[in-house]
């Protein structure tokens, strides 16, 4: 079965980004609904699937990882405004029978993100 799934990989410290807060929409021209929330566990991941069989569509949505927030929790001293803070990544599902896996790759001062499988 087909589904949706992230990683939160902090490279700061080079170690999963636990407790990262999540959230899922969909968007379209006139609306971005909100799907899911959740939070990261230990290995940086969510427990269940963001997306999974009948919930796969195709699409566009939007990942909004709540980093600053994360880094502020571990102690990590930021500048006020927040450098990188909700990382919004806008993405498409074209075929909804594949895997799409979105990770983020996030530091206090940078981000990256790739299709996983």
């Amino acid at each position: 079965m087909s589904k949706l799934s992230t990683h939160v990989l902090d490279t700061a410290r080079g170690i999963p980004g636990a407790g990262v807060r999540i959230e899922l929409y969909a968007c379209s021209a006139s609306e971005r609904r909100l799907l899911k929330h959740d939070v990261t566990n230990a290995d940086g991941r969510c427990a269940t699937a963001l997306l999974e069989g009948d919930t796969m569509r195709a699409g566009q949505y939007e990942l909004v990882f709540f980093a600053g927030d994360y880094f502020a929790a571990h102690g990590v001293d930021l500048p006020t405004p927040r450098f990188v803070d909700k990382v919004t990544l806008a993405f498409g599902i074209s075929d909804p029978s594949q895997n799409y896996h979105v990770p983020l790759v996030v530091t206090p001062w940078s981000y990256s993100t790739y299709r996983g499988s």
